[in-house]
């Protein structure tokens, strides 16, 4: 800019700056406060992500795995005791760190919620009120009267879930009778038939078919106590209920119940013992090495109850090996509390920790990379599940989620696993081939007829199981969801197979699934932060431009529900009111991350939302280089069962951070 001068002969008066001098000096003075502001932002993004770095791999196995703790609700811990109760293996010392969870779970107003900062549940407060009872706490304690009025002002045991009062039943605290029936003839359904086995999901018919037989033989073990204060009226504790139109589902399911109820009177005993046979068959058949089935709590203590029931005693290797494998899902608290974990995720929770670490720069080569992709490789299956069902002639190579289990591979995590692996520098490059030539193989012959992938099956879409009255808690059936549709879109595309028709009409589904919002569904994380924060980085791994409408209609609305703090979080509630409740919540780590790791898929690096959510996970890391986060940010069952992955808020933050630094992963690699 040309200075003005000030003489004393006449000289003009000085002048200001004309407007388009104004304008470059605003203008360059604003760009020099913006690349200061991204400087700071990158400095202290490579500052936080040096420290996620060191503390992750601290925390791996000597072996190579990582896992974190897998957090649920206490009706894992009150269901644990109950068993032990039912089949008279009580252990003192077991029953007092279980109650001591249990105690410090609880609510002020005396319930006990299914995820944190959530309201009291019926059921979980039912049951956790049961096993503090077993554990010697008096219904009159204070903390026991606030639970029992609200079961009692919530409509008491009769409005609990079936699997509730199921467990109930087993003491006698509920008549079998006025539960739905589920006859184990169901197991000879042919695989064509409606409401044939495998029309459950996975998890569902795992837990089904053991309770068939509960069912038929309905026992009760006498209670050491009554539980009348959890009824409205305990004189009739479940009085008749008007039956719904004929012509309705409802109904239909309803007038179906009642005839299985006759048909147990009469069930020819041959037919049934049969039946009875065939269910202890598939459960026996389906036990693990390490004795759990599936590796998933549930499955495993109603199969240990089934096969009780049949005859097996503790000391059969079944059920020894079955109740062994129950102390593996314990957690140990330095105050003595024991929490049970319903599954573990070290197959998951290993590659995100190797996908968070190599985008954050470690070298590919590192040591500690190499030695988790061996482990992970050791872990690949090679053996027919019961995915084979649907697909017989498809040659297995998938993974499952947890340390010992054969039958169930899912799609996301192998998908991941493979994406993991090719982030890594082998020492034995064409073993890890092999191992992702069979593992995209497998992938692409689990595709559903509509384009997208399901977690563990083919088409598993049948809209009765979930008519039955016997299924009123959580998911039965397993239908593509946009979250594990991307995961494996991006994997496609990391493996050059982006033109694939396969691929093409995985990406197809995705876009037709998109929510007039802008956002995705999240079907395994919470909730359309995950949907959206999983499918942009497909996307853009795929092809899919930047500026693409649906890309851009995600954008604005993360931009949208990004929290006054710079974070961004999401509560449970979104399943159940998604006006109030989608993309909103206390901002979490892990969620934060989700939404960064799509803005930046989407080319939004140097945006402001990038950089006050950049700036959120550096200001909120603790010293040791971890993130703390007591919300729950991942999903069993959408609302009705939600979790805890406590590595999420390790590797989602150092994956988002570094590819903040670094650019995310290679999108597409060149055709093959």
């Amino acid at each position: 800019m040309t200075a003005t001068t000030d003489g004393s002969t006449g000289a003009l008066p000085p002048r200001g700056p004309s407007a388009s001098e104004t304008t470059a000096e605003t203008t360059e003075s604003t760009h020099r406060t913006d690349t200061a502001v991204l400087q700071d932002t990158a400095e202290a993004a490579r500052r936080a992500t040096a420290r996620a770095t060191d503390y992750l791999l601290s925390v791996q196995d000597p072996a190579g795995w990582w896992k974190g703790d897998l957090q649920t609700n206490v009706t894992m811990d009150a269901e644990d005791l109950m068993l032990r109760q039912f089949l008279g293996i009580q252990d003192p010392k077991l029953t007092e760190a279980a109650a001591r969870f249990i105690r410090g779970e609880q609510c002020e107003d005396g319930t006990w919620a299914t995820f944190y900062g959530g309201p009291g549940e019926l059921s979980a407060t039912i049951e956790a009120y049961v096993a503090l009872r077993l554990a010697g706490d008096e219904p009159d304690a204070p903390h026991m009267a606030r639970a029992s009025a609200w079961i009692r002002a919530q409509g008491g045991i009769a409005a609990a879930r079936v699997f509730t009062r199921i467990w109930l039943a087993l003491f006698g605290w509920w008549k079998w009778e006025d539960l739905p029936e589920l006859p184990p003839e169901l197991l000879h359904f042919p695989k064509w038939f409606p409401l044939n086995i495998y029309d459950f999901g996975c998890w569902a018919r795992q837990t089904i078919v053991p309770l068939t037989i509960v069912s038929a033989k309905r026992p009760v073990r006498p209670a050491p106590f009554a539980l009348d204060e959890l009824h409205t009226d305990p004189d009739n504790p479940n009085p008749p209920r008007p039956l719904a139109r004929a012509t309705s589902w409802d109904g239909v399911f309803q007038r179906l119940d009642k005839a299985l109820h006759l048909y147990h009177r009469v069930a020819l005993r041959k037919l049934r013992g049969a039946a009875m046979r065939s269910a202890a068959r598939w459960i026996i058949e389906r036990q693990e090495n390490d004795g759990c089935w599936g590796g998933i709590q549930p499955p495993a203590v109603y199969s240990i109850i089934a096969l009780h029931l049949l005859g097996y005693d503790l000391d059969h290797p079944v059920l020894r090996t079955g109740l062994a494998s129950l102390d593996r899902f314990a957690v140990w608290r330095e105050d003595g509390a024991r929490m049970i974990e319903a599954c573990q995720s070290p197959v998951w929770d290993t590659c995100l920790a190797a996908i968070a670490l190599a985008d954050a720069g470690l070298p590919a080569d590192h040591p500690q990379l190499v030695k988790a992709a061996d482990w992970m490789l050791a872990e690949q299956l090679d053996r027919p599940g019961d995915w084979s069902v649907r697909r017989p002639q498809l040659p297995s190579g998938g993974w499952a989620f947890e340390f010992d289990n054969d039958n169930y591979p899912d799609i996301d995590d192998t998908a991941e696993v493979v994406l993991a692996l090719r982030r890594v520098d082998h020492p034995d490059p064409q073993r890890v081939e092999a191992a992702v030539r069979r593992a995209v193989r497998w992938n692409l012959g689990m595709q559903s007829r509509n384009g997208g992938w399901g977690a563990f099956d083919v088409d598993n879409t049948s809209p009765l199981p979930d008519r039955l009255p016997f299924c009123d808690f959580g998911e039965v059936i397993d239908p593509p969801s946009a979250d594990v549709t991307a995961h494996v879109v991006e994997m496609l595309a990391d493996v050059g197979r982006t033109h694939d028709p396969r691929t093409r009409r995985g990406i197809a589904w995705l876009l037709a699934e998109q929510e007039p919002s802008g956002a995705w569904f999240g079907r395994w994380g919470t909730n359309y932060v995950y949907g959206t924060g999983s499918v942009l980085p497909a996307l853009a791994a795929a092809g899919i431009p930047a500026a693409h409408p649906a890309v851009r209609r995600a954008v604005r609305w993360l931009e949208r529900v990004q929290n006054d703090d710079g974070g961004w979080g999401e509560d449970q509630r979104s399943y159940q009111d998604k006006e109030r409740w989608a993309g909103r919540g206390a901002s979490t780590a892990s969620q934060t991350a989700w939404a960064l790791m799509a803005l930046l898929a989407a080319g939004e690096r140097e945006s402001e939302a990038v950089r006050r959510g950049v700036r959120w996970l550096t200001g909120t890391q603790r010293e040791d280089g971890s993130w703390d986060e007591p919300y729950f940010t991942g999903t069993g069952f959408p609302w009705d069962f939600s979790i805890n992955y406590h590595l999420y808020r390790q590797v989602f933050p150092l994956t988002a951070l570094g590819r903040y630094l670094h650019g995310g992963p290679a999108a597409a690699a060149v055709e093959a």
